[in-house]
C-alpha cells in the first residue's frame, strides 16, 4: 500500500489534499508546518517545494529507484492522487473523458481565480497593516462574484456537483475556499447563493472532510467566528504578525541579490 507523507497546514489549500486523502483512504502520516516558525523555508522543505509554500507531498518509496516522489501545488497533488491511487475514480474521471477536462477547468478556476482573488481579500481584510477600502472592496466583489459562477453552475447540474454525476476533486478544491469565506469577509448566504450553501453543506456532511479539516490541527475556526465573531480577531491579530514579517523577509531576501 503506498504511504503519503503530507507536509501541510489548516488553510484551504492544505485542506484540499488531507480531505482527498481521507475520500481515498490512502495511509498518509503528516508533518504540520508553523508558518510562525517559517518552517516553510527550511532547506528540507525547499528540497521539496522551492517555492515555500504548503501543501507538499512525498509519494514515499514511488521513485524508480525506491526514492520519494516530491509533488508540489495543490491542484498538482490532487491531479497525481487521483492519476495513481483513484483507478476506480471515486472523486474523478477517466483520464481524457470530457468530464475529465471539466474537472481540469474547474481546478484552474480556483487555482487561477477564486484562490488568488479570495486569499488577497484575506489580506487586505484580516492582515494589512492599515484599511484600504479600495483594496477591501475589490477582492471581496471578485470573490463574491467568483461564487456568483459557481453557484450558476450548480444550479444547473442535475447532480448538485460541479462536474458530472458525482463528487470530485473539482468540488473539493473550490469547498476549501469557499468554506472560508467568512475569514475574506465574504460569507456566503442562502439568499445570495442557494445552490453554493445547499453545496457546501453537503459537502461538510462527508466523513473524509470532516476528518481532512482536522489535519494537521482540529479546524475550529468557523464554529467560533460562528459563535461570536470579535473571538477570531486576536488569532488574524496574531496571524498577520508572522505573514508581515514573512512578507519583509523575502522582499529583503529579493533586495539582496538585486
Amino acid at each position: 500500500m503506498p504511504e503519503i507523507h503530507l507536509l501541510t497546514a489548516g488553510t484551504p489549500n492544505g485542506h484540499k489534499i488531507s480531505i482527498l486523502l481521507e475520500e481515498l483512504g490512502l495511509k498518509y502520516r503528516t508533518t504540520a508546518i508553523s508558518f510562525e516558525k517559517k518552517d516553510q523555508k527550511t532547506a528540507s522543505f525547499l528540497a521539496i517545494n522551492p517555492n515555500g509554500r504548503i501543501p507538499a507531498i512525498e509519494d514515499v518509496g514511488a521513485g524508480a529507484d525506491g526514492s520519494n516522489v516530491p509533488v508540489f501545488e495543490s491542484g498538482a497533488i490532487m491531479l497525481y492522487l487521483c492519476g495513481k491511487y483513484d483507478p476506480d475514480h471515486k472523486v474523478s474521471f477517466p483520464h481524457d473523458s470530457p468530464e475529465y477536462w471539466e474537472v481540469v477547468q474547474w481546478l484552474f478556476f480556483m487555482n487561477a481565480g477564486l484562490g488568488p482573488m479570495q486569499g488577497q481579500a484575506n489580506h487586505f481584510h484580516r492582515y494589512a497593516p492599515e484599511k484600504i477600502p479600495y483594496a477591501i472592496d475589490r477582492y471581496q466583489s471578485e470573490t463574491r462574484r467568483l461564487y456568483s459562477v459557481l453557484d450558476g453552475r450548480l444550479g444547473v447540474q442535475s447532480s448538485g456537483w460541479l462536474v458530472g454525476d458525482r463528487y470530485s476533486i473539482a468540488d473539493m478544491a473550490n469547498f476549501c475556499w469557499v468554506n472560508m469565506g467568512f475569514w475574506a469577509g465574504v460569507d456566503p448566504t442562502p439568499e445570495e447563493f442557494p445552490h453554493l450553501c445547499k453545496w457546501v453543506e453537503r459537502i461538510e456532511e462527508r466523513q473524509a472532510t470532516k476528518k481532512g479539516l482536522d489535519v494537521p490541527t482540529p479546524f475550529t475556526l468557523k464554529q467560533k467566528y460562528r459563535d461570536n465573531p470579535q473571538s477570531v480577531e486576536d488569532h488574524a491579530k496574531q496571524a498577520s504578525k508572522w505573514i508581515l514579517q514573512g512578507q519583509k523577509d523575502d522582499q529583503d531576501k529579493i533586495k539582496s541579490k538585486a
